[in-house]
């Protein structure tokens, strides 16, 4: 491995740990899930093409490893159950942007794994639909149906009664004075 691409590989450890942590929800797994990324396109350097885009091939990896570990599993475990609680309840009324990302987070944790793994690559990533498709493995039409649910569930959930309160806040957020 040269010292470029091993150079260009640390550039991209922080947005493989954030997309892992998305897709296991637990720190300790998703590290190792980063670690074994890292082993693998080492291990694979050679198959590693210059002029391909160094982060699709690093996501590809990743995503494999994911669905590879899933299958070998067989059972959903510990997905859903070490998000780090983002609400606590000291938070002052007077802090309602803190309250309303604590709520979108939240909502973004609930969201099926699909639609979770979308929108990471997309909104979060900032990926292009047509990358962030090749990385799931899915067609760029179920990508965009992906995207356009977890939007509108994102909206529904964050919003509660569907009403928008004063200043675009939610309903439940408004300012009382």
């Amino acid at each position: 491995m040269t010292f470029s691409l091993r150079s260009q590989l640390s550039d991209h450890v922080r947005t493989l740990r954030r997309y892992a942590m998305t897709l296991v929800r637990n720190r300790d797994d998703a590290e190792d899930l980063v670690q074994e990324t890292l082993v693998r396109a080492i291990a694979g350097a050679r198959s590693y093409r210059p002029e391909a885009n160094l982060r699709s091939w690093l996501f590809g990896i990743l995503h494999n490893v994911h669905v590879s570990d899933r299958r070998r599993d067989q059972v959903r475990t510990r997905a859903a159950a070490s998000i780090e609680p983002l609400v606590h309840s000291d938070i002052a009324p007077s802090q309602p942007e803190q309250v309303e990302l604590a709520r979108t987070m939240e909502a973004f944790a609930r969201l099926p794994e699909d639609q979770r793994r979308a929108l990471m690559l997309v909104a979060v990533d900032g990926m292009s639909y047509q990358e962030a498709a090749g990385i799931l493995g899915i067609p760029l039409g179920t990508l965009m149906s992906r995207l356009a649910r977890g939007r509108e569930a994102l909206r529904a959930d964050v919003r509660g009664d569907g009403s928008r309160g004063d200043e675009g806040r939610p309903a439940s957020l408004r300012v009382v004075k």
